[in-house]
């Protein structure tokens, strides 16, 4: 499986500003010296040795997730404004066929599925799957007026969508995939999306709010997570903001790492970031992160700050 992030922010799309940008600019010149400038090889090697929030940028877009199959499948995860830039940069799968799974219906999933250019490709096939019985009814009031143009509107898109109800605990097989779904706490409901091919297990875990019964082993339905290789999975927020923001629908960047350890999982993404943390905000998460398991002494589960633009193989 190939996994590629389009989208990582959460609750609302976050552009980089004019702010965070001089910013990075004046970080950038602090940290370099004359031998830095002596010719284009040193101006090369001082880019590439500075840190990726200073270089590049975790993104803006909402959530949306590339997972392409070893044999072509593909699958998108949630459509938020990610699903756009998906649309115009991915290769099409040979049956142009497109495997969509909705962990719920928030504004900042959906947002982006107007603007999916195979909406308006006939000949696609777009197969929506989730596990809300009016999934239809809640996509067909995004796509209609006065809020998109006519020829977005769903009776000129719906004839080459297809819907698909999920039950939880009731895998489904798509060309040899398996694939599985697991209610978590969320206001109104979210459902994290197991991906298992041979024997490798993708977990996408979005807009989650751990509670104690997630770390109970004798609760058979936790064991979805259980040897995970990887963990997609919400952090939007640091210990003091989850404890204010209760019920919120959030985790904290810690309880995603004490669970992931839990469950065995090899490498936990921490994902759907608080919108109003800049690059700098979101790296120093990652290295605090980083220390709370230095502090635990316990290097598992390997931790990564999920990016636009970052790619997983396995």
């Amino acid at each position: 499986m190939k996994i590629k992030f389009y989208g990582v922010r959460g609750s609302v799309p976050t552009p980089v500003s004019p702010e965070q940008i001089q910013m990075k600019i004046a970080a950038a010149v602090e940290r370099i010296t004359q031998k830095d400038i002596r010719d284009e090889d040193s101006k090369m090697k001082f880019l590439a040795s500075l840190p990726e929030w200073i270089f590049g940028t975790t993104g803006g877009n909402s959530p949306c997730i590339d997972l392409r199959a070893s044999n072509g499948t593909q699958f998108v995860l949630d459509c938020g404004t990610g699903i756009r830039v998906f649309g115009k940069q991915h290769t099409p799968p040979l049956d142009n066929t497109y495997h969509i799974f909705l962990s719920h219906f928030h504004w900042d999933h959906i947002q982006g599925f107007p603007f999916f250019d195979k909406i308006y490709d006939k000949s696609a096939k777009l197969e929506i799957y989730s596990n809300f019985p009016d999934a239809e009814k809640y996509m067909t009031g995004q796509n209609t007026l006065p809020y998109f143009p006519k020829n977005a509107c769903w009776d000129n898109i719906k004839d080459h969508i297809h819907f698909n109800l999920l039950n939880e605990g009731c895998p489904i097989e798509i060309n040899g995939i398996k694939i599985d779904s697991h209610k978590m706490m969320h206001p109104g409901d979210s459902y994290s999306f197991s991906f298992q091919e041979g024997q490798k297990k993708v977990i996408y875990s979005t807009d989650v709010e751990l509670q104690t019964s997630d770390f109970d082993v004798t609760i058979q339905r936790n064991h979805f997570f259980k040897d995970a290789d990887v963990c997609i999975f919400d952090a939007q927020y640091t210990n003091p903001e989850a404890i204010q923001k209760e019920n919120w629908g959030h985790s904290s960047f810690s309880y995603a790492i004490d669970f992931a350890e839990l469950w065995n999982i090899k490498k936990l993404y921490l994902y759907h970031h608080e919108p109003t943390y800049d690059d700098k905000k979101l790296n120093s998460i990652l290295q605090a992160g980083k220390a709370y398991q230095n502090y635990k002494n316990n290097s598992f589960p390997e931790l990564f700050l999920a990016a636009e633009g970052k790619v997983i193989e396995l």
